[in-house]
């Protein structure tokens, strides 16, 4: 007997609504699944469409934008419901419904498969951004970064780290306010378009066997999956439980405590054995802390070589060690590349096997240390070749005391174009694969490495570092995006971030000037670490004691920083969450941008706009004292209007009962 009978569903014909002028009727079907109150119902319009419902409630309606069928669903002998146009088909499966562990909410979760896209044909489902009082998180990381993100622009865009749009971590995640998320697994060569063409207010997923995916594959998989919670911050936690996964370990206490100083901003390639001495010496004379100094570009004798050029460092063993005697550690820039130029080391990784080729057996690629085609890549799906990567680097730590590396890159677009890759695990051949590899690589150097791209792998124990910021004020990759960067990466489920240089990386000739260089200390001070390159003392006596005191600062709440990576670790909770996190309904916090949280219990608003020296702030629910003023408490909710912060003030707020242990 069929399903539409054995399992009662429901034919409604109502007024063809999608089309006022059109006169047809408009057929809507309900489908029940099994031992649940969970239907699938389809709406056939001028577009065919299907909404998950609760009951009598609806969870949420998806667009299928070129999905055409008269069929009905079809139960399955597993429980799911199958569509079928003649030729491709969609399957239904509920995975969860009712109250889950650790996320305080009743969650519904349903799979949503197509097993067989043919090549050549993109399957494009859409979610409607035009909904009153509900915004959209997390997505990839971007240069332009919008907060909430319902305001991004994307066409036809292929969903995976690349040097565009400084997209370097971004997992296959959406959510929103209402309590709605999206994952999208990673064997589906995904492309998404929002808010441009057709698509005005909507987020549309897509998938299609097209490069920079294997476009040689005679079929694809599109599976996707939506989950619903009471509330955003529930049906986070559901996600993090069963897709995005959480730390098994949290990174070095040091640099969490004291700041990282690195050549690169300040001198950019322009360093050599002295350089480095006298930034060491003006670090410790002008009464600093420090994490770790790193030695950033242009050490090498060539891109890939791995071996000092003894005409800029002599002898780096000996300045490495002096380094130590000021009590620095010292790391060293790290990239995946070997040029051309670089001919014994090119030809030894040619000869084994080690460059990731294209289909014609061609390594060439190129990065922003070469022109196109004199560079190469290593290929990290090879484990032979992870394996001859790191010793190499371990023969850098063991002759010359490097403590350990800032690793560069690792996105996709800097692979050759149509690249051949070894399979994962799941035989699954995707460029995403070599992003993980490599990340998971490089972390194997312990807890103070940083990456600055990520797939899958918030498991891991390191610093991920938000891409190069420019050293601007506005969305232009500027100081408001530092923030909206940060909470992006929290809500892809990486809790330990890295900020970029303070005051940004002053490329195109333009350092930071002093305004700019403390707003950005100030909006850093509650992120888990400070990274330093343009320093204070290059403009004045005042700039030295306003960032004094906000390093200090930092590393008063140093020890509320390393008990939430141990939060982080244990439940997978962000560290700088969203103003919502801890008022999840609050429709105001969950369209705040430029404030954040660090945990549950204070809560910065950094002055972000060039010229200001006031600002207005929302505090959400609860009892908030002042920062700088313990003796005025607000209670929450709350908008304090024009709130005074000159240059040397940092405004933010302590939930009254805060303890810092």
């Amino acid at each position: 007997m069929k399903a539409t009978i054995a399992l009662a569903f429901i034919v409604l014909a109502t007024t063809c609504y999608w089309d006022v002028a059109q006169t047809c009727q408009s057929i809507e079907q309900r489908y029940k699944f099994s031992n649940s109150d969970i239907y699938v119902r389809l709406r056939r319009g001028a577009k065919l469409q299907y909404e998950l419902m609760k009951g009598t409630s609806s969870l949420q309606t998806v667009t299928l934008d070129n999905f055409v069928t008269s069929s009905d669903l079809e139960l399955t002998s597993t429980g799911s419901y199958k569509l079928s146009d003649g030729t491709s088909s969609i399957e239904f499966t509920l995975v969860q419904s009712g109250v889950v562990s650790g996320t305080g909410s009743d969650i519904t979760h349903i799979k949503v498969a197509r097993n067989d896209v043919a090549a050549g044909s993109q399957p494009r489902d859409c979610f409607s951004l035009d909904q009153s009082e509900i915004h959209w998180f997390s997505g990839p990381e971007q240069k332009a970064h919008y907060w909430p993100v319902e305001r991004q622009q994307h066409s036809n865009y292929s969903y995976l780290p690349k040097e565009l749009d400084n997209f370097g971590v971004g997992e296959r995640y959406w959510l929103n306010s209402n309590g709605v998320f999206i994952f999208v697994e990673s064997n589906t060569p995904l492309f998404i378009d929002q808010n441009t063409g057709d698509y005005k207010n909507k987020l549309c997923l897509s998938a299609t066997a097209a490069l920079p995916y294997d476009s040689r594959v005679t079929s694809s998989k599109f599976v996707y999956h939506i989950g619903l919670a009471k509330n955003a911050k529930s049906a986070h936690k559901y996600a993090v439980k069963t897709f995005l996964g959480q730390p098994t370990g949290y990174p070095d206490e040091r640099i969490v405590q004291y700041p990282i100083w690195s050549t690169w901003a300040l001198y950019s390639r322009d360093i050599d054995d002295a350089v480095v001495r006298e930034f060491a010496q003006k670090i410790v004379d002008n009464g600093f802390e420090n994490s770790q100094l790193e030695i950033d570009d242009d050490w090498e004798i060539c891109y890939g070589a791995l071996t000092f050029r003894e005409s800029k460092f002599p002898n780096i063993t000996k300045l490495v060690a002096d380094l130590k005697e000021m009590d620095f550690r010292v790391t060293l820039w790290i990239h995946p590349f070997i040029n051309k130029d670089c001919v014994d080391i090119y030809e030894e990784a040619l000869g084994l096997g080690y460059l990731v080729l294209d289909h014609a057996g061609d390594p060439s690629t190129q990065w922003w240390n070469s022109e196109t085609g004199v560079a190469t890549a290593i290929d990290f799906t090879k484990p032979e070749a992870q394996e001859w990567f790191t010793k190499r680097l371990v023969r850098l730590q063991e002759e010359h005391g490097i403590d350990s590396f800032k690793f560069d890159a690792g996105e996709t677009s800097w692979l050759p174009p149509d690249p051949v890759l070894q399979a994962s695990e799941n035989d699954i051949i995707s460029p995403l694969q070599a992003v993980g590899d490599y990340v998971r690589t490089v972390a194997s150097f312990g807890a103070m490495v940083e990456v600055r791209s990520g797939q899958g792998t918030q498991d891991l124990p390191i610093f991920v570092r938000i891409v190069d910021k420019d050293s601007e004020w506005g969305w232009n990759n500027g100081l408001v995006t530092l923030i909206t960067s940060l909470l992006q990466m929290n809500l892809n489920g990486y809790p330990f971030v890295l900020p970029d240089m303070i005051g940004g990386n002053g490329y195109d000739d333009s350092p930071p000037n002093k305004e700019l260089f403390l707003r950005w200390l100030q909006a850093n001070v509650f992120m888990p670490a400070l990274q330093f390159s343009f320093v204070p003392w290059t403009f004045d006596d005042e700039a030295i004691e306003i960032t004094k005191n906000f390093t200090a600062l930092h590393a008063e709440y140093a020890p509320y920083i390393i008990k939430l990576f141990k939060r982080a670790v244990e439940t997978g909770e962000p560290v700088n969450a969203p103003l919502w996190w801890i008022a999840p309904d609050d429709k105001v916090a969950q369209g705040i941008y430029d404030e954040f949280l660090l945990g549950d219990d204070i809560i910065a608003a950094p002055v972000i706009i060039e010229g200001a020296t006031k600002r207005d702030i929302y505090l959400p629910e609860g009892q908030w004292t002042d920062g700088n003023n313990a003796d005025t408490v607000y209670t929450g909710p709350i908008w304090i209007m024009d709130y005074s912060a000159p240059l040397n003030t940092l405004p933010y707020f302590i939930r009254v009962g805060f303890e810092m242990d």
